[in-house]
């Protein structure tokens, strides 16, 4: 059965979850860029003077243990998740595949007890700018057209108006650049595929990317890009959000368009003691 989207949906859903099943199925060793962005989150967690009891993790990719895992809806579902049930709801590494990011954002909210915490980390726009060039250059030079190989990601600096319009307080953005090396551009396609980030567009090409392009797009991302070692970095942007569900304890938010703060120094502030509900 497929899953209810809107025609004009930017992802497949169902792409999607095949794309996360068939990564799962090449085991776990794909797994280590996600482990380390869920290790950073955790210890921005640790800064925080609270125990989470009642977890909610969207995607089920933030490794914390006891979190009640739900998977991204699709299309227009709702969030299987009970009002005001969790003091933490959490996500790491799959949001960017969301069709509406801000509906999901507000139900989140909304699954939050007062004074519950919202953080979340995707993929941010420069994420695999060199494979991106890369496959446009070729499939331009090689058959005088591109299609859309790489997603669309988000901009950081959209993410601080999107925690304002889904209800948040406190609302602070955060930005790693994380810098992989690969022994060959397709070692990196091959971990992109572990990791269940292929291409899901609902636009996507479905026919296979021709090997005289393939060739072509190896050649130009080693030439533009590969260090002195012969190896090819690949750019990882990873954009953290975090707020918190509005409690009459919280401090008075900024005015909009202050509020650059890092968010590992927001997490570590002291936060007044919370009223009874």
């Amino acid at each position: 059965m497929t899953s209810p989207q809107k025609p004009d949906a930017l992802f497949d859903m169902d792409a999607v979850l095949r794309n996360a099943a068939r990564g799962r199925a090449m085991g776990t060793e794909f797994d280590f860029l996600r482990e380390e962005v869920a290790d950073r989150m955790q210890d921005r967690l640790k800064d925080i003077n609270r125990r989470f009891e009642n977890v909610l993790d969207i995607g089920g990719r933030s490794f914390v243990n006891e979190a009640t895992t739900v998977h991204l809806p699709a299309g227009d579902a709702a969030l299987d998740a009970t009002p005001s049930s969790h003091d933490l709801v959490i996500s790491n590494l799959s949001m960017h595949w969301v069709n509406d990011l801000p509906g999901l954002m507000v139900q989140a909210n909304h699954a939050l007890k007062p004074d519950g915490l919202f953080i979340a980390s995707l993929f941010g726009g420069d994420t695999l700018h060199e494979l991106r060039h890369a496959l446009i250059a070729a499939e331009s030079e090689v058959v005088g057209g591109a299609s859309a190989r790489i997603i669309p990601f988000a901009d950081v600096r959209d993410l601080g108006s999107l925690l304002q319009r889904a209800g948040f307080a406190l609302p602070v953005t955060d930005m790693d650049t994380i810098t992989v090396t690969y022994e060959h551009p397709l070692k990196l396609m091959q971990e992109l595929r572990g990791m269940g980030e292929a291409n899901a567009m609902t636009t996507r090409s479905r026919t296979f990317l021709r090997r005289d392009v393939l060739a072509r797009a190896c050649e130009i991302y080693t030439a533009k890009y590969a260090g002195p070692d012969g190896r090819i970095p690949a750019t990882f942007q990873v954009m953290y959000m975090t707020g918190w569900h509005p409690h009459e304890s919280q401090q008075k938010p900024l005015k909009p368009g202050s509020g650059k703060v890092n968010l590992a120094d927001a997490l570590k502030a002291d936060r007044p003691p919370k009223k009874p509900e």
